[in-house]
């Protein structure tokens, strides 16, 4: 009975090794396995266009299968949600704006906390904007205000709980400007413009991309670090009121993933990055493409979440 015991012993080890490897084993093989980007949203704006890049360059660079799958719904919870729910190996990457790792955090919104992920790097500055017609009688944020104050004005935007909406809702208050009305929409394209959805919009350059080309749209601030170069006449939401806060994209992964994973990871990112791809993608929209990871890139996220917070009585 001893003999057979020990037996059964030794056949359970032998099934168990490869569950013993240390993190820092694992890692030097990475990925032993095909890797998964999740994207929160639709196929077709910025952060799928770059991961896309970032997936096609861990394929080439590793031999391994990378993907990437969009889930979106619930404002990107869903998807931020699935990445939550996996083991800390790298094998499955969030591309997450800033707003799941902050504002949906913060107010309690989300299945996870703030310390569920862990930043690879983050590697895009959205080109947010507040765009309007081009025969608009305003041209800046102080001119809107001053508009409102005798016209009505209705304002188009992502949704109550997103960072851009409560960015410009903070504006709105700052400046005096008065929106007769508001309306969430789960796509800001020409066409809300176009048709009197509303009068002004917040979106991405992406999205109204054919139109700003065109003249027909107009571009008033931008909820970016520096001008955009779609727009290099018109100041930044910074310039016009003082609030710095934009809109970035990273790569995350579940707490927990060996540093050397996270690494290899970075590696592959900023040379995807650094491709011309990534540039002309950055000149046709304006764009902000770059690649900062480690203690920057924490600080970064930790900073914004506390940021967040100021903004929450912005978010209805």
């Amino acid at each position: 009975m001893k003999k057979q015991f020990k037996t059964l012993l030794a056949a359970a080890a032998v099934v168990a090794a490869p569950l013993l490897i240390s993190p820092a084993a694992s890692a030097a093989d990475y990925p032993s396995r095909p890797v998964k980007f999740v994207v929160p949203w639709p196929p077709g704006d910025l952060e799928d266009l770059l991961t896309r890049l970032i997936a096609e360059e861990m394929t080439n660079e590793t031999g391994k299968p990378a993907t990437v799958v969009n889930k979106p719904g619930g404002g990107g919870i869903i998807g931020a949600a699935d990445v939550a729910n996996t083991p800390p190996n790298g094998l499955t990457i969030g591309s997450f704006v800033v707003d799941i790792v902050s504002t949906y955090v913060a107010a309690g919104n989300a299945p996870y906390d703030k310390d569920t992920f862990e930043p690879v790097g983050i590697f895009l500055d959205y080109p947010f904007v507040i765009a309007t017609k081009s025969d608009a009688p305003y041209n800046n944020l102080k001119e809107l205000a001053e508009y409102s104050k005798t016209h009505d004005v209705s304002l188009g935007h992502f949704g109550y709980q997103a960072l851009p909406t409560a960015l410009t809702f903070k504006a709105a208050m700052q400046e005096g400007i008065k929106f007769k009305s508001d309306a969430p929409f789960d796509s800001i394209d020409c066409s809300t413009l176009a048709t009197g959805d509303a009068d002004i919009i917040n979106t991405t350059t992406q999205t109204i991309l054919a139109c700003l080309k065109s003249g027909e749209v107009k571009v008033i601030a931008s909820i970016t670090n520096e001008r955009i170069g779609l727009a290099p006449d018109v100041p930044t939401l910074a310039e016009q009121t003082g609030i710095k806060q934009t809109l970035w994209n990273g790569l995350f992964v579940k707490k927990g993933t060996p540093a050397e994973i996270k690494a290899r990871i970075a590696e592959v990112a900023k040379a995807a990055l650094e491709g011309p791809r990534a540039a002309e993608i950055a000149k046709t929209t304006g764009a902000g493409i770059y690649w900062t990871d480690g203690a920057a890139a924490e600080q970064r996220v930790a900073d914004d979440f506390e940021a967040s917070k100021e903004l929450l009585k912005f978010m209805k």
